[in-house]
């Protein structure tokens, strides 16, 4: 199985890439081992992924995504919105626990 991701970085910078295994590959970008995403500081999340059963699939995804157009557009406005959405449904949350002692 392969993956294509996004991750976030706390700074705000994104990044879009393909692996088999997500867990080691989320672990190499915040240890520094990679060069294209190395940061002094902060640490990358991910915020997305599909997953692919041909490597073929998840290249073709990620070339279309990595070029500057509107299916990288529409993707990143989507993962937006959904953070929006989470970030206020937990906010929501918050308010709900402090009012109601949970």
């Amino acid at each position: 199985m392969y993956y294509l991701y996004v991750l976030k970085h706390t700074n705000g910078d994104t990044y879009v890439g393909y692996t088999s295994s997500l867990s080691r590959r989320l672990q190499q970008h915040n240890s520094g081992l990679n060069t294209s995403t190395i940061r002094g500081y902060g640490r990358w999340n991910l915020v997305y992924y599909e997953a692919y059963r041909s490597k073929i699939d998840v290249l073709l995804r990620e070339k279309r995504l990595k070029m500057r157009g509107a299916t990288k557009y529409n993707l990143f406005k989507r993962i937006d919105n959904s953070m929006f959405m989470l970030e206020s449904y937990s906010e929501d949350m918050d308010r709900r626990s402090i009012r109601f002692g949970f």
